[in-house]
């Protein structure tokens, strides 16, 4: 659905599941942030198939401000692509993308406007705390976004997350880009121009549990994602790995074909050659599955499938 901006309207997009709670507090902090503001806005809550009273609250917060709008999706398609709708659906000349459980504050809008009116296509937001998050949490959180980082072939911020603002143009850029387990983060620094950066500490859930706990699979598939969206270095790693073993195994063969010429030891060289033949196997499957998972995002790219499905909106003409 093709965007029509306004100039005086800024678009907030989120992307959420079950957070009934959440929604109204949201919707009133980010209507208080506005209230001095020059610009206006729209609030656009992409719901994601929630199970609980969301869509009710919404409705019934649509009917009291019409800047409040829903976009319905078909069924559930994940955060990233959520956002994207909520992206094609939006009118203004900025969006600002956040999440729906009050970690990301509000009240940074502001700030981010001011860096927009200053010339920046991207303002990004910095986390230099995050409160109410576990150490674990915290360590492999900050583990990832230096694996993301060290392979990368662009410079992908450190400890920033989805909390942003972007400029029409780039957003418009970004919607042309269909390939398939979108890796936002990325994308949006891979896009350019100008960008600036604004630091926040992240304050703790307001309501309910988090919908991506450290084990789930939702942290795992965004390193993932993040790792073969702008890096190919596991695949040349694993070359390098597979030249070395291969010449230390050579190198091994050799000593043990030596050792059986000269010792009585036949049950030490069995088992070297077994420890090896081990080695190499489990090298293969690592590469197997690496390559693998270039092979699936290839192949979800060319199969051509529409990344979501929208069922039905709410607010919009």
């Amino acid at each position: 659905m093709p965007s029509t901006m306004s100039p005086a309207l800024v678009s907030i997009v989120v992307s959420f599941r079950n957070e009934e709670k959440n929604i109204p507090l949201l919707v009133a902090r980010v209507t208080k942030v506005f209230e001095p503001l020059p610009e206006d806005f729209e609030i656009i809550f992409v719901n994601d198939v929630s199970s609980d009273r969301s869509l009710a609250v919404l409705q019934e917060l649509h009917a009291r401000d019409s800047r409040v709008k829903v976009v319905n999706m078909s069924r559930r398609f994940g955060v990233s692509e959520c956002a994207l709708a909520g992206m094609e659906h939006a009118r203004g000349a900025a969006v600002i993308y956040l999440d729906c459980d009050l970690q990301d504050p509000p009240e940074l809008i502001p700030t981010l406007l001011a860096q927009w009116h200053a010339g920046s296509k991207v303002v990004h937001t910095v986390r230099e705390r995050r409160l109410g998050e576990s150490a674990l949490k915290l360590f492999v959180t900050r583990m990832g976004y230096r694996a993301i980082q060290l392979g990368s072939n662009i410079k992908l911020p450190m400890d920033c997350g989805d909390y942003k603002l972007l400029d029409r143009v780039v957003v418009d850029r970004l919607l042309t880009l269909r390939e398939n387990d979108p890796y936002l983060r990325g994308l949006v620094i891979w896009i350019g121009y100008q960008q600036t950066f604004v630091s926040y500490i992240r304050d703790a859930r307001h309501e309910g549990k988090s919908h991506f706990p450290v084990f789930s699979r939702n942290p795992w598939q965004a390193l993932l994602g993040g790792i073969t969206s702008f890096s190919f270095t596991p695949i040349y790693l694993i070359g390098v790995l597979s030249v070395t073993v291969l010449g230390a195994s050579l190198l091994l063969t050799v000593v043990a074909a030596l050792g059986m010429m000269f010792t009585d030891t036949p049950s030490y060289t069995m088992a070297l050659f077994i420890g090896l033949g081990l080695m190499l196997w489990a090298t293969l499957l690592l590469a197997i599955g690496t390559v693998g998972i270039y092979v699936v995002r290839t192949y979800k790219d060319v199969r051509g499938r529409p990344r979501y499905i929208v069922d039905n909106t709410v607010g919009f003409d």
